[in-house]
């Protein structure tokens, strides 16, 4: 038995042996193999350095090379968004610039010389009988709204050119929900929230001009109302009537605010923009008068001419266009008394004796608010674009168009690319003379606009 085991040992011992030198014989050949590959790919050339050794990254260098990589993504980023904000600053800068002197009266656009009117597209709406009185536009361009001696207002599609609504007369004085007389004048808010109308029958109705749903009424004039404006952005609204006063509405509250006297005539027309104040003139008196409403204090303009002013409209807050009777236009500036700029007959029709008719009267006049565009109108048979110089020291004509009858009002779209005008066989204010071959009708007039990109300018305008 003892032998067994040792011989049994002797084996293990033996066997054991031969397998660790052949493991050994097998590393050895294996790194042979693996030098004779390293031999293969790289050069002998001692200089260069061994890959594996290039390669190698411990853990805390990883980490820190991430950390790196991490932070200039965030650096990259953070310098975009910063860029991203001055962008956004210089365009809140800008528009903050434009408003500040657009509320000092400072901002002026320059169209005149870009803006053409386009006369063969002119269209031609018709929907009342008797002469149209009032004409408004929505802000966003989509749709106007006409009013008439007949009673009736309408609602019009500018897109289409076609009619949308219509709000029918009454001669019941009972019935409060529509007009029981001549519709003379329009006002639209705008945020296109409150549409208003006044006429003949002494009283303001307040319509939704979405639906043209009626939704109050104010009553307080003594006379036919003859003009009505809203105070730019908001829902504060100005009437002048034939009762020689002028009314502050609220229609927040749809409340009555105050009643502003001062004229000595009848008030025909009304205007104002984004300050609480509002300029009118006063017909047979003579006078343009600028109302300030929280100085509860108003300023008093007249010229040495004999002339009725029927029509004004503001510029921008320091400056405003009157229209007389004579067939001039004059401007006035706040800190003047008499106007600065004095057109005579601007409108007028020449008799064959060759003298000028005393008929040429100016009707209405427009203006894009802030820029050096206006446009007049009369019974001369056209309606004028005129160019104001910088320092609204002269009336230049432009552009002529067109359009027998009365041109009882105008208003510019908000994008200049349209005139709408108001026309009818007769003055709004009266019968005294009729013109036969002039329509009752809307007329829109698109407007070219060249070298648009060249449009605004800022203008710091200097003390006149």
């Amino acid at each position: 038995m003892a032998g067994f085991f040792l011989k049994n040992k002797k084996d293990r011992k033996r066997k054991s042996t031969v397998k660790s030198n052949a493991t050994k014989l097998k590393k050895t050949a294996n790194k042979e193999i693996e030098s004779d590959s390293d031999e293969s790919i790289v050069s002998k050339d001692d200089n260069i350095p061994d890959i594996a050794e290039t390669n190698t990254e411990t853990a805390q260098e990883k980490r820190l090379r991430i950390a790196k990589e991490y932070i200039q993504k965030l650096e990259i980023e953070e310098q975009e968004k910063q860029l991203d904000q001055e962008i956004d600053q210089d365009a809140i800068a800008h528009r903050l610039q434009q408003d500040v002197l657009e509320d000092v009266g400072h901002l002026q656009k320059f169209l005149a010389d870009k803006l053409k009117p386009d006369i063969e597209n002119i269209k031609k709406l018709c929907g009342h009988k008797l002469s149209i009185t009032s004409v408004v536009i929505s802000n966003d361009n989509k749709y106007l709204f006409s009013a008439s001696k007949d009673g009736t207002i309408i609602k019009w599609n500018v897109v289409t050119y076609k009619k949308v609504a219509k709000i029918s007369g009454s001669s019941k004085q009972s019935d409060r929900k529509c007009h029981s007389g001549q519709v003379l004048c329009l006002a639209l808010t705008t945020d296109f929230t409150f549409l208003a109308s006044g006429g003949h029958d002494m009283v303001i109705h307040i319509w939704n001009p979405e639906s043209l749903d009626w939704i109050h009424t104010f009553k307080g004039h003594r006379k036919q109302i003859s003009a009505l404006a809203f105070r730019h952005k908001q829902h504060q609204l100005f009437s002048a009537s034939h009762d020689k006063t002028i009314k502050v509405w609220s229609l927040d509250e749809m409340a009555y605010v105050e009643t502003l006297f001062g004229h000595e005539d009848s008030v025909l027309g009304i205007d104002s923009l984004i300050r609480d104040c509002a300029v009118s003139c006063g017909g047979r008196d003579r006078s343009i008068r600028l109302w300030k409403i929280p100085e509860e204090s108003q300023l008093v303009f007249q010229s040495n001419m004999p002339a009725s002013f029927d029509c004004v409209t503001m510029l921008n807050e320091e400056y405003f266009l009157a229209g007389s009777d004579d067939g001039s236009l004059s401007i006035f500036y706040t800190r003047k008394k008499k106007p600065i700029t004095l057109r005579t007959n601007s409108h007028k029709i020449t008799e064959l004796s060759g003298s000028v008719s005393k008929d040429s009267w100016i009707t209405s006049v427009a203006c894009v608010p802030f820029t050096d565009i206006v446009a007049s109108g009369s019974c001369d048979g056209c309606i004028k674009l005129w160019r104001c110089d910088k320092s609204f020291r002269s009336l230049m004509l432009v552009h002529s168009i067109k359009m027998p009858g009365f041109i009882n009002s105008l208003k510019f779209s908000s994008d200049f690319k349209y005139l709408i005008a108001g026309v009818g066989q007769e003055h709004r204010l009266g019968r005294w003379r009729k013109i036969n071959e002039a329509k009752n009708l809307v007329c829109v007039i698109p407007l070219i606009m060249h070298n648009e990109s060249e449009a605004l300018t800022v203008n710091n305008l200097n003390e006149t």
